[in-house]
């Protein structure tokens, strides 16, 4: 079927209803109505919908004014992600202000990390790049609300860690903990100190964030230091964390050679049974295994690790490993470093990781 103009002479032209088919080999017409008395605009529509159209109306570029489009599926997939994990819950249980302030801080914090400044103009309606501030029922949050929050956020850090600890961690479980730092801007800081920079900005203010997670990297707490402090000085309070606040008697700390050290483990990991730990030995314990004969390459013949004892390491696994990789691009690089000093620099392939007694 089709609408037709059929000509009328000094007529308006017809508008016909008409519907084609073949009739001993020959296409033919025939008039189903006549839409003369029809408004134009009633016409069209039928003319759109005989062509397929599934909507009556203008096309749709011009049956919509687009006033504003904001980004929503990043929105909705990290908002969405945090509810399912309950994070929110997690937080506080009561819904508050406060507590969307915080949600908002964080999913602009997944989605584009930002000062609280700029976050506070993505979320007002005039100025907002998404629909975060919708869906929160944020209603034009100002910088100083997203510090206020923060605020309020604060003393429920230690509540919060309980909580992720009972869902993360049990005893007998691996524990990761590493240590990074960030330089600071400022000069108010109790916390801002010259230190060993991680980023290298050399000559700034830094503090210093130790992370405790579990064995999938999940985190569990967190805890900020002045940025002076040393890696093996704050072994004692995770050790503290763990027995105390979470009531773990039995876990296994993992953690570098720059921060669990011999004195750490005589002094802090020792004492408290049942704590275990993973770290690796340092270059100058590696070498007397080497030269003591405990260690010799010939273990890594058939095997990339091996299992040695030293009377230096009592009750303790030393596991050695070769790392094939390693040692190739060290056999790469050595070349270039003995060109660069005049004294040869010795690189050890072999790595030993020194679990506690098991």
């Amino acid at each position: 079927m089709y609408v037709a103009n059929v000509p009328n002479r000094n007529s308006p032209p017809a508008i016909l209803l008409r519907e084609s088919f073949r009739l001993n080999g020959k296409v033919r017409n025939r008039t189903l109505a006549n839409l003369s008395h029809w408004p134009p605009a009633q016409v069209d529509a039928l003319r759109c919908v005989l062509k397929g159209a599934t909507s009556i109306g203008p096309p749709l570029p011009q049956a919509f004014d687009i006033v504003r489009s904001r980004p929503h599926g990043h929105v909705a997939a990290v908002l969405g992600t945090l509810h399912k994990l309950q994070l929110d819950r997690l937080i506080d249980k009561h819904s508050s202000r406060e507590l969307d302030l915080v949600v908002a801080m964080v999913v602009a914090r997944v989605l584009e990390p930002a000062s609280k400044l700029a976050t506070s103009r993505a979320l007002h309606p005039d100025t907002l790049s998404s629909t975060l501030g919708e869906l929160l029922h944020l209603d034009s949050p100002t910088e100083d609300e997203l510090y206020q929050a923060m605020d309020w956020l604060l003393p429920q850090q230690s509540r919060i860690e309980q909580a992720l600890a009972q869902r993360h961690l049990a005893e007998g479980a691996l524990v990761l903990y590493d240590l990074t730092s960030t330089y600071f801007e400022g000069r108010h800081c109790p916390l801002a100190k010259l230190g060993h920079p991680r980023d290298d900005k050399k000559g700034k203010l830094q503090v210093v964030f130790g992370l405790m997670t579990n064995g999938e990297g999940c985190p569990v707490a967190v805890e900020v230091y002045a940025g002076n402090t040393s890696d093996p000085k704050t072994v004692s309070d995770q050790v503290t964390k763990l027995r105390i606040r979470f009531g773990l008697q039995r876990v296994i700390l993992v953690g570098d050679r720059g921060m669990i050290t011999s004195a750490r483990i005589r002094e802090n990991l020792q004492p408290a049974p049942g704590i275990e730990w993973i770290t690796a030995l340092r270059a100058p314990a590696i070498k007397k295994l080497a030269s003591d004969g405990v260690l010799q390459l010939s273990l890594f013949d058939s095997r990339d690790l091996a299992e040695i004892t030293h009377p230096d390491f009592p009750g303790e696994r030393l596991i050695a490993c070769y790392n094939p990789l390693l040692a190739e691009e060290r056999a790469r690089k050595r070349p270039e470093l003995l060109a660069a000093k005049s004294a040869p620099c010795a690189a050890s392939r072999i790595s030993v990781c020194a679990p506690a007694k098991c």
